[in-house]
C-alpha cells in the first residue's frame, strides 16, 4: 500500500471554519471536521454517504479524495484530484487538490507527473508556503535520486567529482571541495567552469598570499577556455585589489563590465574606481544604474550616497541615506533570523 500523503492541517482550517458556519450540522461540515482532526477513515465514511445523496457537492468530493489519498489510496483518489485541480471555479479547492496530487505522484517517484502540477501550483499560488514547500521537496528528491544514479552508473566520470565538490562546498568543506575539483580537471581539463569553481573554493578556504596566487591561476585558466567569463575577470580584479595592485585590477573590472553590462558587482567596482579618481559624475551614472538593477544592494546605495555627497548633491545624498536606513531595518516575521543567515553568504554565480 502506498503510504498516505500528509497535507498540512492548517491548509484545511479555513474550509473547516467556513463550512461549519455555512452548514452547521450538515454532514459535509462534519466530514471536513473529521478530516481536519486527522480522522481520515471517519471522514471517508461520512463523505461517501454525503455523495450518495449529493454527488455534485464539490467540497465533499474534494475532501473525500484528500482523505483517500491520506490513507494510502492515491490510486482511488487520483481521477477526482485531477478533475478538481483542472476546474477553475474554486481556487482553494484547486490548491488542495493540486497539493495532494503532487504528493501522490512524488510518493511513487513519478517526477514527470509531479513536476507539471507543481509548476502550475507555483504559477497560480506564487506566495503560498505549502506550495513552495512541495516544490522544494520535489526538486530535492529529484536531485538526490539523479545524483545517486550518477554515482551508480558513471562512477568514473568527472561529473561525479564535480558534484562531490559542489556538495562539499555547501557543507563548508572547502579543502575537500578543491581536491574533488582537481580530480575533475585532471579527467577533463577543458571542461567549462571547473577552474572557476576551484578558484572560488580556494578563496573560500583562505586569503593567504599563496592561496590568492593559486586562485588567480585557476581564474586565468578559466578565461583561456571561456574568454567571456565576466565573473572570472571580476574575481581576478578582486585578487589584485587584495594584493594592493589597483592599477592592475582596473582593466579587469572594466573587461568584466564590458562583457556583462548588467553585472552589478562589476558596476560597483568600476564606479568605486571612478570615485577614487574624483570622477564623481561618472561614478554616479554607474551607481544609479547599479541600484536600478539591484535595489536591495546596500553597498551600491552607500557608494551612491558618498558620490552624491562628494559631488555636492546634498539632497540626493540624504535620499540615499534614507534608502540605506530602510534596507537596514530588520524584516518582520517569524523567519527573520533564518533569512538573515541565508543572506550571510551570496550564492555562487
Amino acid at each position: 500500500m502506498t503510504r498516505g500523503i500528509r497535507l498540512p492541517r492548517h491548509c484545511c482550517l479555513c474550509f473547516f471554519t467556513a463550512c461549519v458556519a455555512a452548514f452547521a450540522q450538515d454532514p459535509v461540515a462534519r466530514g471536513i471536521e473529521e478530516f481536519h482532526q486527522g480522522k481520515y477513515e471517519a471522514a471517508k465514511a461520512t463523505l461517501e454517504q454525503v455523495l450518495k445523496h449529493k454527488p455534485s457537492d464539490a467540497h465533499a468530493r474534494t475532501f473525500l479524495a484528500l482523505a483517500r489519498a491520506a490513507t494510502g489510496g492515491c490510486d482511488a483518489a487520483t481521477t477526482d484530484l485531477v478533475e478538481i485541480f483542472a476546474q477553475r471555479k474554486d481556487a482553494d479547492l484547486r490548491r488542495l487538490a493540486g497539493l495532494a496530487l503532487a504528493q501522490c505522484h512524488l510518493a511513487r517517484n513519478h517526477y514527470d507527473l509531479a513536476l507539471p502540477i507543481t509548476l502550475e501550483l507555483e504559477k497560480q499560488f506564487p506566495a503560498d508556503a505549502d506550495v513552495l514547500y512541495e516544490a522544494a521537496k520535489l526538486h530535492m528528491k529529484a536531485w538526490n535520486d539523479v545524483v545517486f544514479q550518477m554515482f551508480q552508473k558513471t562512477p568514473a566520470s568527472y561529473r561525479v567529482n564535480q558534484v562531490s565538490a559542489e556538495i562539499f562546498e555547501v557543507q563548508g568543506r572547502y579543502a575537500e571541495a578543491a581536491a574533488e575539483y582537481r580530480k575533475a580537471i585532471e579527467k577533463n581539463p577543458r571542461a567549462i567552469n571547473l577552474h572557476f569553481r576551484l578558484g572560488r573554493a580556494l578563496l573560500m578556504q583562505s586569503h593567504a598570499p599563496e592561496t590568492l596566487a593559486q586562485a588567480r591561476k585557476e581564474f586565468e585558466a578559466e578565461l583561456k577556455l571561456n574568454s567571456s567569463d565576466a565573473v572570472a575577470e571580476y574575481e581576478i580584479g578582486q585578487i589584485l585589489l587584495a594584493e594592493n595592485k589597483p592599477q592592475d585590477a582596473a582593466p579587469r573590472f572594466e573587461r568584466a563590465l564590458a562583457t556583462s553590462p548588467d553585472f552589478g558587482e562589476a558596476l560597483l567596482a568600476v564606479a568605486k574606481m571612478r570615485a577614487d579618481a574624483k570622477r564623481y559624475d561618472d561614478a554616479i551614472q554607474l551607481l544609479e544604474r547599479a541600484v536600478r538593477l539591484q535595489p536591495q544592494n546596500e553597498a551600491a546605495h552607500y557608494n551612491l550616497m558618498l558620490a552624491y555627497r562628494n559631488a555636492g548633491r546634498a539632497a540626493d545624498a540624504l535620499r540615499e541615506k534614507a534608502e540605506i536606513d530602510k534596507l537596514q531595518r530588520p524584516p518582520a516575521g517569524e523567519f527573520t533570523e533564518f533569512l538573515k543567515k541565508l543572506g550571510e553568504k551570496a550564492p555562487n554565480p
